[in-house]
């Protein structure tokens, strides 16, 4: 009997953390989504130009070895806007961790490649979390405003981020891809969102800043 008694004790329990975690991952899907109203562009002539656009980073493979389509679709969207003349530099951030993983300059090489000028492009290699790509661009690179270039749900997260650390950004929608294709992406996307009210809370920092870079 003692021990149906706990075993129901820890299931009411069980029960009452799943429901208060879909009510914050409610919340905060919520708010996020609030917050990017009139901010998110998916076509490049409606949008507002400005100087730089931050590009937040993504692995160019897949483990299969396949083009990652994350990265295809940033890098089309990114070259949108410019041959638009909508962004006159590029800083592209993301991770360069480790050796032989260097996201900016796969960004880079392709961007080149489709005839964007070197000097145009500048690398964030400290862009680790999506914070940290944010929040380096104002204080690594002095930027108070700029439009994000990412999927419309990461775009979302971004723009939510730079709200709270004064910045003001636009952002512009990368094609997004199926949803059998990025299912893993998105689950992960509801607790990323999540995760942003605690590292508000907590005023978490970027794990490296470093010396400021003007983009000129």
């Amino acid at each position: 009997m003692a021990i149906n008694k706990t075993l129901k004790k820890i299931s009411k329990y069980s029960l009452l953390v799943i429901v208060l975690t879909a009510i914050i991952i409610v919340l905060a899907n919520y708010t996020i989504q609030k917050n990017a109203k009139n901010k998110v562009f998916s076509d490049a002539n409606l949008i507002q130009k400005n100087k730089v656009g931050l590009v937040l980073g993504t692995s160019k493979y897949l483990r299969n070895g396949t083009v990652n389509l994350y990265f295809k679709y940033r890098v089309n969207a990114t070259l949108e806007l410019f041959n638009n003349n909508k962004i006159e530099y590029i800083l592209i951030s993301g991770d360069n961790s480790s050796e032989g993983y260097d996201e900016p300059t796969d960004f880079k090489e392709e961007l080149i490649s489709n005839g964007v000028p070197e000097n145009r492009i500048f690398l964030d290699y400290a862009g680790f979390r999506t914070l940290d790509s944010v929040v380096r661009a104002k204080l690594v690179f002095g930027l108070d405003s700029f439009t994000l270039i990412s999927q419309e749900f990461h775009n979302e997260r971004a723009l939510y981020l730079a709200t709270k650390n004064g910045i003001n950004a636009v952002a512009y929608n990368a094609k997004d891809v199926s949803n059998r294709y990025g299912i893993k992406v998105k689950i992960r996307e509801y607790f990323a969102r999540t995760k942003v009210f605690i590292d508000i809370l907590f005023k978490v920092k970027p794990k490296f800043l470093g010396p400021k870079i003007e983009i000129v």
